[in-house]
């Protein structure tokens, strides 16, 4: 029996056919007055060379500049954002920069003083988030969908692979241009993959094997490709650079132990923010329509417990979330389909595409591991090794306890930017995507 439905208008969802899930229209790069004074206040930050409060040999000097620039902040008034409501580009562009400014804030504190995002950017920041659906911190769609300028002219209809640049960033470094970008260029290249499943899933509704079977030869192909632009951030941004320089102010409150409070939450209104994970390729909806549409079952071993990925879905555009349930919903799905069609070339050709998504998982890992874990190990072996070598100092003077056994703090894993355990959720969403082909008799 033939099944009736039809894949969702992209443009209902904010999908666009020529960039996916990027932006079709080239992002705000500057608000304007009066929001303008959030724009200064963040390449004030820029210019002072702001650094992390917990940077390993930070200078009093430093300090002092960064509590300075902080001081400014407090000062801002709390503008008002009615005016800008009516403009996608305005609010979005105001999600942006006050995410940025917020990470400034937060992470350039000293280590030991509490984290309380004042009411000049934390006000807004919650209106914002309200008015797009979204947690009122940094998340993917800020530093990646929204946040790109095209290279040679600004003009040019499309964006494409080789003519982007980033708009916004911490550390003007082109280190972390390229992880920004490597994920743009990743979305971009993503727009095959929704012709693709648009086509195959009209076919799965028609019943037409052959159909289904070519374009799922067209996709897996494509994936490798995802596979050699997520791999090719190493040629422009260095590990050690990323996970010292970069990496430290894209934290999330879930990497660390101080709760964010918002100043004048309660004045204005405004509920208690309960997602506040920083942003992380598991808030990108193109992987995730890939397992939406592969049948991916991420759903963990304990019950009860929700999964991660089901999570990083509210750091998406609200209509991107719409648009994975609608696919999501479809009356036939494309896993059952093949399990049922009982065609070899269906088969080996579904199994070939989610062993290329395998593939593109493998390369995160290989990423994470170079980028992430490794660099943590570096910093957690010097860090006990000049522990134990003040301890050892102070011991010879007799002014303290032995040394603690540091073992436990090694045995701490390591979180990535969302705040998961990194290496056991990649290893995982990696095992997930394995156990997914199908194998008959």
């Amino acid at each position: 029996m033939v099944a009736t439905g039809r894949f969702p208008e992209l443009s209902d969802y904010e999908v666009d056919v020529n960039t996916g899930f990027m932006a079709p229209d080239v992002p705000l790069a500057r608000l304007p007055h009066p929001w303008d004074a959030w724009e200064d206040v963040l390449s004030d930050a820029h210019y002072r060379k702001l650094q992390v409060g917990d940077k390993p040999g930070i200078t009093d000097a430093e300090r002092a500049d960064s509590e300075a620039w902080r001081a400014t902040v407090r000062r801002l008034p709390i503008l008002p954002i009615e005016g800008m409501e009516a403009s996608l580009l305005m609010i979005r562009r105001a999600h942006v920069a006050l995410g940025f400014l917020e990470h400034f804030y937060v992470h350039s504190l000293p280590p030991h003083e509490p984290v309380v995002i004042p009411a000049p950017i934390g006000v807004p920041m919650l209106q914002v988030s309200l008015l797009l659906d979204m947690p009122p911190l940094l998340t993917y769609p800020d530093t990646t969908l929204y946040n790109y300028a095209p290279i040679i002219e600004r003009g040019a209809p499309v964006p494409h692979l080789d003519n982007i640049t980033n708009q916004t960033t911490f550390t003007e470094t082109t280190d972390e241009v390229e992880f920004y970008i490597t994920s743009a260029r990743i979305e971009l290249r993503g727009v095959a993959v929704l012709n693709i499943v648009k086509a195959s899933m009209d076919a799965v509704l028609n019943g037409d094997i052959r159909a289904v079977a070519e374009q799922l030869h067209r996709l897996a192909p494509v994936v490798h490709e995802l596979r050699v632009l997520l791999g090719s951030v190493r040629r422009g941004c260095d590990p050690t650079r990323y996970y010292n320089v970069v990496r430290p102010w894209l934290r999330g409150q879930d990497t660390g132990v101080r709760p964010w409070t918002f100043e004048g939450r309660e004045e204005h209104g405004l509920p208690v923010p309960t997602e506040l994970s920083g942003p992380s390729a598991g808030q990108s909806s193109l992987v995730h329509l890939l397992d939406v549409f592969l049948g991916v079952d991420h759903a963990p071993e304990k019950p009860g417990a929700r999964p991660f990925l089901e999570r990083m879905r509210a750091y998406m555009p609200a209509p991107h979330r719409r648009f994975l349930d609608v696919v999501a919903s479809s009356p036939i799905a494309l896993r059952a389909f093949v399990m049922s069609a009982g065609d070899t070339e269906l088969l080996d050709a579904y199994n070939a595409t989610v062993l290329a998504l395998k593939g593109f998982r493998d390369e995160h890992m290989i990423i994470v591991t170079l980028y992430i874990i490794q660099p943590a190990r570096r910093a957690r072996a010097l860090a006990d090794a000049e522990r134990a070598e003040e301890m050892a100092r102070a011991q010879a003077t007799a002014l303290v306890a032995p040394a603690p056994d540091l073992s436990q703090q090694r045995r701490q894993p390591v979180k990535g930017t969302g705040g998961t355990d990194i290496a056991r959720f990649l290893k995982a969403t990696r095992d997930k995507t394995a156990q997914t082909v199908i194998v008959l008799g």
